[in-house]
């Protein structure tokens, strides 16, 4: 663990990530667009699709 924070874990990003990264133990970018699309989650269907209500 870092010594203190914040500074300790900016180092520890500045140094260490970068070497992760180059041993491919680190990614160097996200796989998807959304937080969902990274984790490879599926994209819940919409709630209101479900049971349309109609208009009054």
């Amino acid at each position: 663990m870092p010594p203190y924070y914040p500074g300790g874990l900016e180092v520890f990003a500045e140094t260490v990530v970068p070497i992760l990264q180059q041993r491919k133990l680190f990614r160097t970018e996200y796989t998807g667009t959304t937080l969902r699309d990274h984790f490879g989650l599926p994209r819940p269907q919409s709630r209101f699709a479900l049971h349309p209500e109609p208009a009054v």
